[in-house]
C-alpha cells in the first residue's frame, strides 16, 4: 500500500531542512549496540554539528566519540557514567571523553556532537543535570526559556528549551551568524524558514544554516515547546 501517495512535510533547501517523522530514516551508527539512530543533521548537509536522536533497546549502548557531546532524554531511562537520567534529564561530556552512554531498556534521547573550538580559557567540565532543576526565564508576551548550559566562554555552544504558551510567537524575524538544530517536544505552530512557511509539531525537526531568516508562532490548546542548539562565536 503506498504511504499517503508520496505526500510528505518534509523539505531540503538551501539554507534550511524540515525533517518529519514520517520520513525518518533508522540505522545504527558504528560501534552501537542495541541501538539506532536517526541523524537529522551532519556536516553532510553543511551543518558544522552532527544531532541525531538515539533509540534504545534493552541493554542498549552508544560508544564514546573524539568529539564533545550534548544528550537529553525524550523517555525513558539513560544511564551516562554514574549518572541515571530520565525524561529531561541532559549531559555535557567534553570532547575525547570516555564516559559510556547506556540503557537498560527502551529508551530515547537527542545526541548532539561538535568538535571543539578552543580559547584561551579552560575547557569545560563535564555535566548532569535536568531541564526541571533550571530556572525558566520570561522574555515577554507568553515565551519563556531554559538556558542549560553555562553562559560562559568555555562553552563553544549552547542548548536551550523554549517554551511558547498557545499564541505567542518570536518578536521578530531574526537572521544571524548562528546556525541551529531544533527539535519540536510538544505542541505546535507556525514555523518561517527563509521565504518558506512551514506547520510544525511534536517530532519535527529543523536545521537552519547561518543567516537563514526564521520567525516562530505557537497554534493550538496547549503551549509549544522546541530543544534549540546553537553554535556561538565567543
Amino acid at each position: 500500500m503506498l504511504h499517503n501517495l508520496g505526500h510528505t512535510r518534509t523539505s531540503r533547501q538551501l539554507d534550511h531542512t524540515l525533517l518529519t517523522p514520517d520520513s525518518f530514516v533508522r540505522a545504527p551508527l558504528p560501534g552501537m549496540r542495541n541501538a539506532t539512530a536517526i541523524v537529522h543533521a551532519s556536516p553532510a548537509i553543511g551543518a558544522r554539528f552532527t544531532q541525531y536522536t538515539a533509540e534504545f533497546s534493552a541493554d542498549g549502548r552508544i560508544p564514546p566519540c573524539s568529539e564533545q557531546r550534548f544528550i537529553y532524554v525524550l523517555e525513558g531511562k539513560v544511564t551516562v557514567g554514574k549518572q541515571k537520567l530520565t525524561a529531561e534529564g541532559y549531559a555535557y561530556l567534553p570532547q575525547g571523553s570516555q564516559t559510556a552512554i547506556s540503557a537498560s531498556g527502551n529508551a530515547r534521547a537527542v545526541v548532539i556532537e561538535k568538535p571543539y573550538v578552543p580559547l584561551s580559557v579552560p575547557p569545560p567540565e563535564e555535566i548532569c543535570a535536568s531541564e526541571r532543576d533550571v530556572k525558566s526565564q520570561s522574555l515577554g508576551d507568553g515565551l519563556e526559556v531554559r538556558i542549560l548550559l553555562p553562559e560562559n566562554p568555555s562553552f563553544d555552544f549552547a542548548v536551550n528549551t523554549m517554551t511558547y504558551q498557545p499564541g505567542a510567537a518570536l518578536p521578530m524575524v531574526e537572521s544571524h551568524v548562528m546556525e541551529h538544530g531544533l527539535l519540536m517536544l510538544a505542541g505546535g505552530g507556525i514555523y518561517r524558514l527563509g521565504n518558506h512557511w512551514y506547520p510544525v509539531t511534536a517530532g519535527d525537526f529543523i536545521w537552519m544554516a547561518p543567516w537563514c531568516p526564521q520567525w516562530f508562532g505557537a497554534l493550538g490548546p496547549t503551549p509549544a515547546k522546541y530543544l534549540i542548539y546553537k553554535d556561538w562565536n565567543r
